[in-house]
C-alpha cells in the first residue's frame, strides 16, 4: 500500500468513526492524483453509505417564481439588473401557479419542492403569497412533497410565518468562501447570508446551502466553504458547477474539470458526512461520462431544470437510477 492508499483509507476510517477533518486534510483530497480517483469515489461514497441509506436517491424539482430584475450584483447570475442576459422577467407568480408547480414536481417524482424567488430577499407581500401557496399545496390530500422556499434574506418573523405554513426547509446559498465572495457580489455581504443561515436553524427549519464552483476560486476556497458548512452543520448542500450565461461577466469563467469536480465532490462528503450533497446546476455539462460516479458520493439530484437553463432529459437521470440500483425516496415530512 502506497502513502496514498494509505492516507485516504485513513481519512474515510476517521470520518466513519465520527473524527472532523481539518483544513491540511481537505486540501490534500483536493490534490489526490488522477490514478487515485476511482479509490477516492469508492472511499467517498464508503462515508455516504455509512451515514446514509445506501439504496435511496432523492430527487427536488423546484419553481421560478419570481425571475429577473434583481437588486444584487452576482458576477454568476443571469437575474441581475446589472447584465443584459436573455431570460424572461416576470414579477411572482400567482398562487395557482406554484401550487400547480408542487404537482408537477410530484410528477417529475421529486421528494422535495423549492419555491426560488429572485431579489435580495422577499418582501411582506411576497412571503404572505408564498405562504398562503403552500398552506394551499398542504390541504392537497396524496399530494406527497415536502416544501422548500428560496426566497433570499428572510428576517425571523417571515421564517416563522413559512414555517407555519407548512414549510419544512429553506434554501439560501453562501455561493463562496468568505475570502472570495467580495469577487463575485458586491451589493451585500457573506456575513449577511451567513446570519441568514443562523436564524433559520434559530427558528428550527431545515437548511439548504451550497456553492458554486469554477467561478475562479481557489482550492483553499472551495476548502474554506465546506468547513463552513461542517460547522454551521447544514443539512443539505446542492453543490452547483457553474454554467457561463452570455453577457455576465463570468460568461468566460474557466469552470471545472470532470475529475477536479470529483475531488470536490469527495471533499465536501468527508467534511460533511451527514449531510445530503445535492447535484445541481451544472452537473451535466461539468461531469459529462462521469456522472454515475459522481452519484456514487451524493444523496440527491436537482430534476426538471434550473432557474434560467434547462436541466438534464430527466428519463436519463431515471435510467442512471435505475442503473445504480438505486430506489428515489418518497417520504413527506409531517
Amino acid at each position: 500500500m502506497d502513502k496514498w492508499e494509505k492516507f485516504l483509507i485513513e481519512l474515510s476510517d476517521r470520518v466513519i468513526k465520527g473524527e472532523k477533518l481539518g483544513r491540511e486534510e481537505a486540501l490534500a483530497i483536493l490534490q489526490t492524483p488522477d490514478e487515485y480517483i476511482a479509490l477516492l469515489v469508492y472511499l467517498a461514497q464508503k462515508v455516504k453509505n455509512h451515514f446514509h441509506d445506501p439504496n435511496k436517491v432523492e430527487l427536488c424539482s423546484i419553481i421560478n417564481a419570481k425571475s429577473g430584475a434583481c437588486s444584487e450584483d452576482c458576477k454568476f447570475c443571469a437575474q441581475s439588473k446589472f447584465y443584459k442576459t436573455p431570460i424572461n422577467v416576470y414579477p411572482l407568480v400567482p398562487k395557482d401557479e406554484i401550487v400547480e408547480g408542487a404537482y408537477r414536481a410530484v410528477e417529475f417524482g421529486a421528494n422535495r419542492y423549492c419555491v426560488v424567488l429572485s431579489g435580495k430577499s422577499a418582501t411582506p407581500e411576497e412571503v404572505e403569497r408564498i405562504k398562503e401557496s403552500v398552506e394551499e399545496i398542504k390541504k392537497v390530500k396524496g399530494l406527497p412533497i415536502n416544501v422548500c422556499v428560496s426566497a433570499g434574506t428572510l428576517d425571523e418573523e417571515s421564517l416563522l410565518k413559512l414555517k407555519s405554513a407548512g414549510v419544512k426547509r429553506i434554501n439560501h446559498n453562501l455561493e463562496a468562501s468568505k475570502n472570495f465572495f467580495p469577487k463575485i457580489v458586491s451589493t451585500h455581504t457573506w456575513e449577511e447570508r451567513y446570519e441568514t443561515i443562523k436564524r433559520i436553524k434559530k427558528v428550527g427549519l431545515s437548511t439548504c446551502c451550497g456553492g458554486i464552483f469554477g467561478m475562479g476560486e481557489s482550492d483553499e476556497d472551495r476548502v474554506d466553504l465546506a468547513l463552513t458548512y461542517s460547522e454551521l452543520e447544514v443539512d443539505s448542500i446542492p453543490l452547483n458547477f457553474l454554467m457561463p450565461i452570455e453577457g455576465t461577466p463570468l460568461e468566460k469563467a474557466p469552470g471545472v474539470e470532470p475529475l477536479e469536480a470529483l475531488r470536490i465532490i469527495a471533499m465536501f462528503r468527508f467534511t460533511n458526512p451527514r449531510a445530503e450533497l445535492r447535484l445541481c446546476g451544472g452537473r451535466e455539462q461539468t461531469l459529462r461520462d462521469f456522472y454515475g460516479m459522481a452519484m456514487l458520493m451524493t444523496n440527491a439530484m436537482m430534476v426538471g431544470g434550473y432557474l434560467t437553463r434547462a436541466g438534464r432529459d430527466i428519463k436519463k437521470d431515471y435510467q442512471l437510477i435505475r442503473d445504480l440500483r438505486l430506489e428515489r425516496l418518497e417520504k413527506v415530512l409531517e
